[in-house]
């Protein structure tokens, strides 16, 4: 069926009109509902950690406490020291990332131990994320450190420590952003 130009021009007319009516109307107009985050609130997600450091909270934690938390709220997605679980392998791997079958784990991968930390706190367990106390996610990192041979079995990691910890493949990551001056 063909139509007359003048049917196709009202029905691209009006196309025209509706697009310009979508940009010309400013989106909080639009749905009215909402409202500006309160400072309070942004706080309690403002939680980022720096590569440098910057952003750690206060707390501590020890490899052995490290792995008493692991043991109570990783392993069963992770396994046994961080190895043979369902998810994610977090152990080994070292050498492997040149490789064919590369291993990309916290000690042959992650190029910040600040970003472990980061993480953990964010995103586990993965059921109940931000449901660990600082020094639980201090003692989880650390005991995740000690198991790919980064730190030792005394080590104990803080706001001070954590930053100076040198990660194996550091060198091979390059910052897309630069950190700012502190």
């Amino acid at each position: 069926m063909r139509r007359g130009r003048c049917e196709m021009f009202s029905i691209s007319k009006t196309i025209v009109a509706c697009l310009a009516a979508c940009v010309l109307v400013p989106a909080a107009n639009a749905y009215d509902f909402g409202r500006p985050a309160t400072p309070e609130e942004i706080k309690l997600w403002d939680i980022d950690v720096r590569p440098d450091g910057a952003g750690l909270p206060d707390g501590s934690g020890t490899v052995a406490h490290g792995k008493d938390v692991y043991d109570e709220n990783c392993s069963a997605c992770h396994g046994d020291a961080g190895q043979g679980g369902y998810k994610d392998r977090l152990v080994g791997g070292q050498g492997t990332l040149a490789s064919s079958q590369p291993v990309k784990t916290v000690g042959s991968y992650w190029p910040y131990a600040t970003t472990v930390f980061d993480y953990v706190r964010r995103a586990m367990p993965y059921t109940q994320s931000q449901s660990l106390t600082n020094d639980e996610v201090y003692a989880v990192t650390a005991y995740l450190l000690y198991l790919n041979g980064i730190i030792g079995a005394q080590a104990v990691m803080n706001a001070q420590t954590l930053p100076q910890v040198q990660m194996p493949n550091r060198e091979n990551f390059i910052l897309a952003y630069p950190l700012p001056p502190k």
